[in-house]
């Protein structure tokens, strides 16, 4: 089993946890509303606030070619959507730290993760009524490229990491979306 599926089969009820507080299923049915979105836009901007320097920081050099990671920065994207959706930037209640090079990955592999449901979500709600000056800068962040972006991510991360190191990446994830699910 390579990392990545690791990570996703013990993610799960994290990820599911995640669906639920944003109401998902009201994009599919178009009841979601545009505070529905500002939520989603504000919890997903402080994760990023708190932790996408952190994750960036504990990265060694080799893999900021390897990922493009200069690509990768979505805080000054979801930043815009705060903006346009007159949201003030605020902090979290409590701080996030990652140990090692393992959890960062961990951890990215959340917010990349999120950059694919985020593709839909963009694309759904572009199509649902009340959602026309959207801009999703943060949602479509990787426009057309979302799959080879995810699937270079998934390469390094299978080619990178290996089993004795899966629990600490599952650590970092764990550690992302626990913030994420309580940061209000």
């Amino acid at each position: 089993m390579t990392v990545s599926e690791y990570l996703k089969q013990n993610t799960a009820e994290y990820h599911d946890a995640a669906e639920k507080l944003f109401n998902s299923e009201k994009i599919f049915n178009k009841t979601f509303t545009f505070e529905d979105y500002r939520k989603i836009i504000s919890t997903n901007y402080l994760m990023l606030l708190h932790s996408e320097d952190k994750i960036f920081g504990k990265l060694s050099e080799r893999f900021s070619e390897k990922l493009q990671l200069d690509d990768r920065k979505k805080l000054p994207l979801i930043e815009e959507d705060l903006k346009s959706l007159s949201l003030k930037s605020t902090a979290a209640s409590h701080e996030l730290e990652f140990m090692n090079e393992c959890e960062a990955f961990g951890a990215m592999y959340v917010i990349e993760g999120s950059t694919l449901g985020g593709n839909v979500i963009a694309r759904q709600l572009s199509k649902t009524e009340g959602f026309d000056g959207v801009t999703f800068n943060f949602f479509g962040c990787y426009h057309e490229n979302t799959g080879a972006m995810w699937k270079d991510f998934k390469e390094v991360l299978d080619t990178e990491f290996h089993e004795e190191q899966y629990a600490e990446v599952l650590s970092g994830a764990k550690k992302l979306y626990t913030f994420l699910l309580n940061v209000n």
